[in-house]
């Protein structure tokens, strides 16, 4: 990886001009330079504001609210669209170049791992907290040991460790694909097949008991729930040049096909609820017939990245937002739960005076606005490294549309997407 001329690390860049002593991946100068995916870091940008929207929409309202739901089962395509995202940058990174598991799984783990850590143990703390320090001292620790294993530290959480199982298995995915080279369409048919098997049995549970009845509970923390998008992003990464031909032939259709889904997806829902299901069932994100949405609606973010950030031009303006945005993601979706929780005491109250949508909408922009802050201070702290897994940034903030500074570390590869 190295740094573009805005001075960050491209996320979708295979250069390696200098090779590094300590990274086996780099044993010979290679000088071919993939373009950079502006629309990577748009992806990641409308991905996270969404699911920061999704958690307020639930946190804002009761948990029988039906037009509260039926917004919830749009939004649960984020953590899809993310499991395909990191799959797709992957992918794209190592595709076409010498790969080393154990170099990947080094850096992936550092740069995630102690971050997942070190966050579960602040939203353990906090709950303790907010539980008056009743909790005995034994039984809390254990409680922790339990948290980091099944990432439920916070309602977050989950989907780092889920991250982690991806990078776990991404050396054998990629010998996958290198294996299967011209029959990927039979390797997503399998994949599918697969991911609709397990979506029946999630909506009509086997009976386990035991550690099998433990870890079926725990369903939604394990990748097999979504290994269909992380091969979908995987085999869309392959064959970026046929996938980006069809964006330019068929873009405005996969947006139309998206908005006919989204729109299907929520009349099956209130169809649902007013047979007797419960909202909070009916939106469930594992209900097989979502698929269809949730496979549209990742085209269509990659689609309106692509025609958002078509001709960008590097170091421009747009461009280092676009960069800004990307890095301080990962911090607001680490700390938009904690800004949430802190804003929970006012928001009954504020419903009830201004009603739910607006409550809904000063609630977002405030959680958004609390989480960026919070997200900015984190990268300029010492141990940036251990909360963002990213070196801390030492400029000024009138530098953070700028160009890096000879002081700036170069941050390293995007997480968790990346």
């Amino acid at each position: 990886m190295t740094q573009d001329d805005r001075g960050t690390v491209n996320t979708a860049t295979l250069t390696i001009a200098d090779p590094s002593p300590e990274d086996p991946e780099s044993a010979q100068p290679r000088k071919t330079k993939r373009p950079y995916l502006y629309q990577v870091d748009l992806f990641r940008i409308m991905t996270f504001a969404c699911v920061v929207l999704d958690h307020v929409t639930s946190g804002a309202t009761v948990p029988d609210n039906v037009a509260s739901n039926a917004v919830q089962t749009l939004l649960h395509f984020t953590r899809l669209a993310f499991f395909a995202l990191t799959a797709f940058v992957l992918v794209y990174q190592s595709a076409h170049k010498p790969f080393s598991a154990r170099t990947f799984w080094r850096r992936r783990f550092m740069l995630i791992g102690i971050p997942y850590v070190v966050w579960s143990v602040f939203y353990w703390a906090y709950s303790i907290f907010l539980g008056n320090f009743q909790e005995p001292v034994l039984h809390a620790l254990w409680r922790l040991v339990i948290d980091i294993a099944t990432g439920e530290a916070w309602y977050q959480m989950y989907f780092l460790l889920v991250t982690m199982q991806v990078y776990l298995l991404f050396p054998l995915l990629l010998k996958l694909l290198r294996a299967t080279e011209g029959h990927h369409r039979w390797v997503l048919a399998v994949s599918g097949a697969l991911q609709l098997g397990f979506l029946y049995l999630a909506m009509h549970p086997p009976t386990f008991t035991g550690f099998a009845g433990t870890i079926w509970a725990h369903i939604y923390a394990v990748v097999f729930a979504y290994q269909f998008y992380v091969v979908l992003g995987a085999v869309a990464a392959w064959h970026l040049a046929a996938v980006d031909r069809a964006v330019k032939r068929f873009g405005p259709l996969l947006v139309l096909g998206a908005v006919v889904a989204g729109v299907l997806s929520v009349w099956d829902f209130l169809r649902s609820t007013t047979r007797g299901m419960p909202p909070w069932q009916a939106s469930n994100i594992f209900m097989p017939h979502l698929i269809v949405f949730f496979i549209l609606i990742i085209a269509t973010l990659y689609t309106l990245g692509t025609w958002g950030t078509a001709n960008q031009q590097p170091g421009s303006l747009k461009a280092r937002m676009l960069s800004y945005g990307s890095d301080r993601s990962f911090g607001v979706f680490l700390l938009h739960p904690f800004a949430l929780q802190l804003l929970a005491p006012w928001i009954i109250p504020m419903g009830n005076a201004i009603g739910t949508l607006w409550c809904t909408v000063v609630v977002y922009v405030a959680v958004m606005a609390m989480s960026l802050f919070g997200a900015e201070v984190t990268r300029r702290v010492p141990g940036s490294i251990w909360l963002n897994g990213r070196p801390m940034v030492r400029t000024d903030f009138r530098a953070v549309f700028g160009r890096r500074t000879a002081g700036e570390s170069p941050a390293p590869e995007k997480t968790p997407a990346a």
